[in-house]
């Protein structure tokens, strides 16, 4: 039987990129399935107390590096986003629109390639509504869902609990109620999805 992990992220975190491409490459093997888990970074930090690394400048400088050395070992294209930090609560929230109309999974991977893969300035609402229209979508309608009351509830509360489980960061996954933070933690949490 396939076990599922819970992949929290946020697209404002390359480290978050990494983890999914990461973690993709174990559902295509069907070693694992992906539960999406959306969360905003931002509030999650604010909450927990939390300084991110990109307003600690020398933390900022070495991540830069550390992301681009990551995915050159990795194989993984990668271009770290000269328009960070990128505002993307509205993105989070097009995660649980894209979960409820069935295609998730194609929406994740645009938005995380547009950032971390091809660059682009996603503070632009032109270049927003150029990405979302090329997934087949009305972007005027799509982002008028992500400002809808229910759906900025759904990511709030989605980001409240993964606090109470104990989650501070991005990406995280969790399985057997046991927290594995960052990229680099994967294959450990691969390891217990074994057990």
């Amino acid at each position: 039987m396939t076990k599922s992990i819970d992949f929290y992220f946020d697209f404002s975190s390359p480290y978050s990129y990494i983890g999914f491409k990461e973690i993709k490459k174990f559902e295509k093997k069907n070693i694992i399935k992906i539960n999406y888990m959306p969360i905003f970074l931002g509030g999650l930090h604010n909450s927990a107390g939390v300084t991110p690394a990109a307003f600690i400048s020398v933390k900022a400088k070495y991540m830069i590096r550390d992301t681009k050395l990551i995915c050159e070992k990795k194989n993984i294209k990668f271009k770290f986003n000269s328009y960070f930090p990128i505002k993307t609560v509205n993105f989070m929230r097009g995660v649980i629109i894209s979960h409820e109309d069935n295609f998730e999974k194609i929406y994740i991977e645009k938005i995380f390639n547009s950032i971390w893969k091809d660059g682009l300035n996603m503070n632009d609402p032109t270049v927003i509504n150029k990405v979302i229209k090329n997934m087949g979508l009305n972007p005027e309608i799509f982002l008028s869902k992500a400002t809808d009351q229910k759906i900025k509830d759904r990511l709030k509360k989605l980001t409240d609990d993964a606090l109470k489980k104990g989650i501070f960061g991005a990406p995280t996954f969790l399985i057997n109620k046991k927290i594995f933070w960052g990229q680099d933690r994967l294959s450990y949490a691969i390891d217990e999805a074994k057990k």
